[in-house]
């Protein structure tokens, strides 16, 4: 089993519902901003090299709904190649994204992964 290893974090600045910089904007722009920042601030890595992004989503409807994790892949210029896939726990959804994009790794089936969360 190979190992894998978190190399960078991003995240949005903590808000209130409803108050904010941030109550106007949809959460699926926060995520391809978000995403995006995660490849810029590593070294070494580019959009084309991610092999799969596993996002957790605890309500998947509205704007957040469908598959998130692939819309906002694309809303963010990973290439089409770049697999993206939305995971509902209803609680702690995001970490088990990043469990799942952490097991990939480990099972041989991806090289890179991004895992995270929205909501």
């Amino acid at each position: 089993m190979k190992d894998s290893y978190i190399v960078t974090s991003v995240r949005t600045p903590g808000c209130r519902r409803n108050k904010g910089a941030f109550k106007d904007t949809r959460p699926d722009d926060l995520l391809s901003f978000i995403l995006s920042a995660a490849v810029d601030k590593t070294e070494n890595i580019e959009k084309k090299d991610i092999d799969d992004i596993m996002i957790g989503c605890s309500f998947p409807e509205a704007e957040q709904g469908l598959n998130i994790g692939r819309i906002a892949s694309q809303m963010a210029g990973f290439p089409v190649e770049v697999s993206g896939a939305t995971v509902n726990r209803f609680c702690s959804s995001g970490l088990e994204a990043i469990a799942l994009a952490a097991l990939k790794i480990q099972a041989g089936w991806s090289d890179v992964t991004i895992g995270g969360g929205v909501e």
